[in-house]
């Protein structure tokens, strides 16, 4: 009876049920498992235990077993031969794990590397250490470093000081913050020609985040797509080769390297909402579903589709049906205002098509005048359109206003009215010396007046002084002569015949001279003598606007 390790022979044979039984002198296959273990030594005793009844099987002998150096999945289908390219190195685990990766097999790939690293200006010493780090990694490797630094709560104060939030928006918090001036520094650097593109390590787990974010603020398909493997900009590419890969392959990856990454600490601050759903509805939720990260992914790549199908097939529906301006008589169309782009759709067409279609089709006619509908909007843009009378109108956000009429829906943007009344101040005034020209990008527009010599003056020695008029927006209590007009009318009384109202008489121009109103847009006002005035749409400089817009002189 062998007592101990130490009473063993050498070389014993084992079987190994599974596993064909090759002899390591002739190679010949016997059918059934057997081979040579050595059991002394270091990991004699764990080697034993492999065999145990009912343990897994191991190749027939461990020094068959290759010894392989750890890698991580990535996609290398987004990466070509002699790509430049940046990967966005914060310090965490997931972007050390992409450098490392990369840098292992940057050689087999092809690719150019380097390391990019923003200093959001948060978190203090402890962002200096991220930066420290990243730049010591980098030289590590021996890889070109970029660096760059940014007041990301400076920034989301002044965007908001300005106004420039995004719509329904009140503030922008400091993660979107961060985001834009991230991604806008990488843009930077790849316009500056050193990198192709730059690289982000965002993992499988990242994608499960996202989507259950965007589903939980009621997303479309397009949000549900989650985190794009491949952003274009014009500049350049951001790839995202991880996705693939868990959060947990990826600290595996790390300790199998022996390298350190660093923690950020803000992200286990559960007043952020990404970390309340990484740290509490998630692991909850998959208490449901241990696979719900995979699933969560799954719906990202199926939506990513449906939404690039969908955007091919409006591309291709959408210049039939959508039609430019309003129907005029005797057959074409006239442009919208110059104040108030707009667009329109035949009801009945659209009353023919699926539902879903018509949703699509609403949204991709407001995105066209750069609007952003949620779903409440465009439910009711369908309601007005299938069941709605002929005059009927709705006042939307963004300036988004939608009227029906006997046979189309015509969404058109209009300005929205300033704050506390406060109109006439809302846009700039400008000069123009008669004669002269003048271009008004407030009104959309541009001016040019023109004057004639006064009869029996032609000869005069010393010219007339020259005039000057003003381009403004109309003001309450401004009195215009219309042409075959008794008496001078209120502008506002004007723009109701005219049957502009709400937000869109927020905005409208008037040319003031010598105290009188000589030219408004949309109406016919009394001849000044001497001189003529000719309006230009800024969008198409050339093609000068109705008649309506024109006043002259003999």
């Amino acid at each position: 009876m062998v007592r101990s390790f130490d009473e063993l022979p050498e070389r014993v044979p084992v079987r190994v049920h599974g596993f064909p039984f090759f002899s390591q002198k002739t190679g010949t296959n016997s059918g059934e498992s057997r081979g040579s273990l050595d059991l002394k030594g270091r990991n004699a005793a764990s080697s034993w235990k492999l065999f145990r009844p009912g343990a897994a099987s191991p190749p027939y002998h461990f020094g068959m077993r290759p010894n392989r150096p750890p890698t991580l999945t990535i996609d290398a289908t987004l990466l070509k031969a002699g790509l430049r390219l940046a990967v966005g190195l914060s310090g965490g685990a997931d972007s050390v794990a992409l450098l490392r990766t990369l840098a292992a097999r940057g050689k087999e790939l092809g690719l150019v590397l380097h390391a990019a690293h923003l200093h959001h200006g948060l978190r203090g010493e402890e962002a200096d250490g991220d930066l420290a780090f990243a730049r010591t990694l980098a030289a590590e490797l021996g890889l070109p470093f970029h660096e760059a630094r940014v007041d990301t709560a400076a920034e989301a104060r002044a965007r908001l000081e300005a106004g420039q939030t995004g719509p329904g928006k009140s503030a922008e918090t400091i993660e979107e913050a961060a985001r834009r001036l991230r991604y806008g520094w990488f843009r930077q650097l790849m316009a500056s020609g050193e990198v192709e593109a730059v690289a982000t390590a965002h993992t499988r787990d990242d994608q499960a985040e996202t989507v259950l974010a965007k589903f939980l603020r009621g997303a479309w398909t397009e949000g549900l797509s989650g985190i794009h493997p491949v952003v274009e900009f014009p500049e350049g590419r951001i790839l995202r080769p991880l996705l693939t890969s868990t959060r947990a392959e990826v600290e595996l990856y790390l300790g199998s390297l022996g390298q350190n990454w660093r923690e950020d600490s803000s992200n286990h601050h559960l007043t952020f909402t990404r970390n309340r759903i990484r740290h509490e509805l998630l692991p909850l939720l998959e208490s449901w579903n241990p696979r719900l990260r995979e699933h969560l992914a799954q719906m990202a790549s199926l939506a990513r589709d449906e939404e690039a199908c969908w955007q091919a097939e409006l591309a291709r529906l959408g210049p039939q049906l959508l039609l430019p301006g309003r129907p005029v008589r005797g057959g074409g169309r006239a442009a919208g205002d110059l104040l108030a782009p707009s667009l329109s759709i035949d009801v009945t067409r659209l009353a023919a098509l699926a539902p879903a279609l018509q949703r699509r089709l609403l949204r991709y006619a407001a995105e066209e005048l750069g609007v952003a509908v949620d779903f409440p909007a465009t439910e009711a843009l369908r309601t007005l359109a299938l069941t709605g009378r002929a005059g009927q109108k709705r006042e939307l956000a963004q300036g988004l206003r939608a009227e029906r009429t006997p046979r189309e829906l015509r969404l058109a943007i209009l300005p929205v009215a300033p704050v506390g009344g406060a109109v006439a101040a809302a846009a700039p005034e400008y000069t123009v010396t008669i004669p002269g020209e003048v271009t008004a990008p407030a009104f959309v527009l541009r001016l040019r007046i023109e004057a004639d010599a006064p009869s029996g003056l032609a000869e005069s020695p010393s010219p007339a002084p020259r005039r000057t008029a003003t381009l403004r927006n109309w003001r309450p209590g401004d009195r215009v002569r219309l042409r075959y007009s008794a008496s001078p009318r209120k502008v506002k009384e004007v723009l109701e015949r005219l049957r502009v109202t709400g937000s869109s008489r927020a905005l409208w121009p008037v040319l003031e001279l010598d105290g009188r109103i000589v030219w408004m847009q949309g109406a016919e006002v009394e001849p000044v003598p001497g001189i003529c005035i000719t309006a230009t749409s800024q969008e198409s400089f050339g093609a000068a606007l109705p008649p309506m817009g024109i006043s002259s002189g003999g």
